[in-house]
């Protein structure tokens, strides 16, 4: 028995379910989460992936369909990646009017209009090389590269982008890009950069998923993950040349720079929980070791508290049917 009881008890905050929902800090909802799409061209049926447990590559045929599945779920925001069978040592095909990438955007929109549609703006998934942009003398040239995402932008903004989320990490592509959109008379197009973008080994998962192993690595464009204040540079760049929304990713291994930078602007900022993630959570569940749904939810939390606005995960839809069963 205490001699002097304490005055301050927070445990009368958090004595009951009432209470805590009551005072509650940070929330999740699907409003927050954006859903991440695999579509391969020149293939009849769903392709599981094995390292992505519960995600499969969809064929062209079958992404209106699963659209208005999402749609249905009340998932509003989402990211296509194209798995190309016409590659090069350019990724030319994304900036073809009738190319993979051209035609994913323009089928969603068709299929449900009110969809936000935010491609992935890069080339690792079209280049026979597994490069995010132009190989010269093996490395990767950075101002080549720089002109083909603005017609890569150019050509997903006519097709009906909403927004753009350009991954490549390149000095100089947003500005690039946004010059390259309003003088094309895509104004109303939002960027959402890939700002901090980390050389990560926890991208292991979606190399498979879109096929772009490679030789060598990305180490001489992506961010060395062993620099914050790095990372807090290239994010104040993109602000100071046109970004409406700064990401970091990959998402949990970085709460620190989440954190920092959210301290520093007034932008929107975006996590992206990545493929290596995912599976961890997805694997040590299926073993039995986690209580799934309770971890995602956590994960979830645990970014929007660090300081994201938003959060891109392949967690969305299972989040979605999750919230589904329980009404």
């Amino acid at each position: 028995m205490l001699n002097t009881p304490p005055l301050r008890r927070l445990r009368r905050l958090r004595n009951s379910e009432a209470m805590r929902d009551l005072l509650r800090e940070t929330h999740i909802s699907l409003s927050d989460l954006i859903h991440p799409l695999f579509i391969e061209e020149h293939i009849t049926h769903a392709v599981p992936i094995s390292t992505l447990p519960g995600i499969s590559r969809l064929p062209e045929s079958a992404l209106a369909d699963e659209v208005r599945e999402l749609y249905a779920l009340g998932i509003r925001y989402v990211m296509p990646f194209g798995i190309s069978h016409t590659k090069d040592d350019k990724g030319s095909d994304t900036w073809d009017d009738n190319g993979l990438l051209a035609r994913m955007v323009r089928t969603i929109k068709a299929t449900v209009p009110e969809m936000m549609v935010i491609p992935d703006i890069c080339f690792c998934e079209y280049t026979d090389h597994g490069h995010c942009g132009v190989v010269h003398n093996n490395e990767v040239c950075n101002d080549l590269t720089v002109e083909n995402l603005v017609k890569q932008s150019i050509t997903a903004a006519k097709a009906g982008a909403d927004m753009l989320a350009p991954s490549a990490m390149m000095d100089g592509q947003v500005k690039a890009i946004r010059q390259g959109l309003d003088a094309a008379g895509f104004e109303h197009v939002a960027i959402l950069a890939h700002s901090a973008k980390f050389a990560s080994s926890f991208y292991g998962p979606f190399r498979a998923a879109v096929d772009c192993e490679l030789s060598g690595n990305r180490k001489g464009y992506q961010l060395d993950y062993a620099n914050g204040r790095q990372a807090l540079l290239e994010a104040s760049l993109d602000e100071a040349e046109g970004a409406d929304i700064l990401m970091v990713k990959p998402g949990t291994p970085y709460l620190d720079v989440l954190s920092r930078l959210r301290q520093e602007t007034h932008l929107p900022l975006a996590a992206y929980q990545v493929g290596g993630e995912y599976a961890g959570i997805k694997f040590a569940a299926l073993a039995g070791a986690l209580d799934e749904r309770a971890v995602v939810t956590e994960t979830f939390i645990g970014l929007k508290r660090a300081g994201a606005d938003l959060i891109v995960s392949y967690y969305t839809k299972q989040y979605a049917q999750w919230l589904t069963e329980s009404r």
